[in-house]
């Protein structure tokens, strides 16, 4: 098993686009536009749209001469003097802003992004991100994995390899390569639709904070919506979060969650809640979790953690990450205690020694 992950969509008052939005809500967008195509445009300024209606500025850059009155916004030179006051002003007034290059696109966008130090760039081609050795498309790759598959894509892709480092160097966090079709996809779903490049590395692991419960609080309900997390009642939650831990991307974007309970006494801690989201398949977020996990257990001087769960799926990736098939008479007997027996008999267990 590669990673623990989300497969159906979210039920009751969780919402993947919700959850992007509070990440985005507040920000600024760079978004290099692609010539002008009457569906092309019209599918980017839905998506301005729901940015604007989310207290999300967008600054769009465009080529001299493209046609921009599908957008509705003020169009501003890049030679503007105060170039930096006047799409402010502008931003407030309405939300979002074209800036026409008076060189090449990208040149004016780097330049956008450098002085006014955006958030996020967008970068529009027609790329579904980039793939890996297999030529499955890769969701995320930080600035240090770049430079490799740089050195090793096709000349057009390269090409665009090469802006998206440049923007990195110049202090953007991360830049999205999609197409423009995709836009919404890839900024608004778990799934993805192209590649996120970021600058850092984009997974840190570290424990839940208060500010961090409402999250956590979603993925333990969307993991319990498709049965791959047990069901829990508000008060076994409430022991849950002090316990757990979570995988962030780029530090703030909550992709996973686990914990290590320990009963009081006992010499072992179950590696509990382990759930990660779709986009972050493949990209190790489980095994980032279970790491944390035993280095906590060594911090505590633990002998040893363990891990339950009924699918062989789970268990054999477990097994991959150095735990062994035991009896449950070697775990804890607080584990079993008031556990369904009809569970119980389908359960497997695994041990690892920290």
């Amino acid at each position: 098993m590669s990673e623990l992950h989300s497969t159906v969509e979210p039920v009751g008052g969780f919402s993947e686009k919700g959850f992007y939005l509070r990440e985005f809500r507040g920000r600024t967008v760079g978004v290099l536009l692609p010539p002008a195509v009457e569906d092309v445009d019209r599918e980017l300024l839905r998506v301005f749209d729901e940015l604007r209606g989310n207290a999300t500025w967008v600054i769009a850059v465009a080529s001299p001469g493209r046609r921009l009155a599908a957008f509705d916004c003020q169009v501003i030179p890049s030679g503007t003097a105060r170039l930096e006051g006047t799409v402010w002003r502008e931003l407030r007034e309405r939300g979002r802003v074209v800036v026409e290059s008076e060189q090449a696109a990208f040149e004016t966008l780097l330049d956008v992004a450098a002085r006014l130090a955006l958030h996020k760039v967008v970068r529009l081609a027609d790329l579904d991100g980039v793939a890996d050795a297999a030529g499955r498309r890769r969701p995320f790759v930080d600035l240090d994995e770049l430079e490799s598959i740089r050195a090793e894509a096709v000349p057009e892709l390269r090409q665009i390899l090469f802006e998206i480092e440049r923007l990195l160097q110049v202090g953007v966090p991360n830049v999205n390569l999609c197409t423009p079709a995709g836009m919404h996809d890839e900024l608004f779903t778990y799934s993805g639709s192209g590649t996120l490049f970021t600058r850092e590395r984009y997974v840190v692991v570290r424990r839940l904070g208060l500010d961090d419960y409402d999250a956590a609080d979603d993925l333990i309900a969307r993991g319990v919506a498709e049965r791959f997390l047990a069901p829990r009642s508000p008060e076994a939650i409430d022991r849950l979060l002090p316990d757990s831990f979570g995988a962030f991307v780029e530090g703030r974007h909550l992709a996973g969650i686990g914990a290590l309970i320990v009963p009081p006494g006992a010499r072992g801690g179950e590696v509990a809640s382990l759930y990660t989201v779709t986009r972050f398949t493949g990209q190790g977020l489980g095994a980032h979790l279970v790491r944390f996990a035993v280095k906590r257990a060594r911090d505590r001087n633990l002998a040893f953690v363990y891990a339950c769960t009924t699918s062989e799926r789970v268990g054999s990736w477990f097994r991959g990450l150095g735990f062994t098939p035991v009896d449950h008479d070697l775990l804890p007997a607080e584990k079993w205690e008031g556990y369904d027996a009809e569970r119980r008999r389908l359960v497997s267990c695994f041990r690892r020694e920290v």
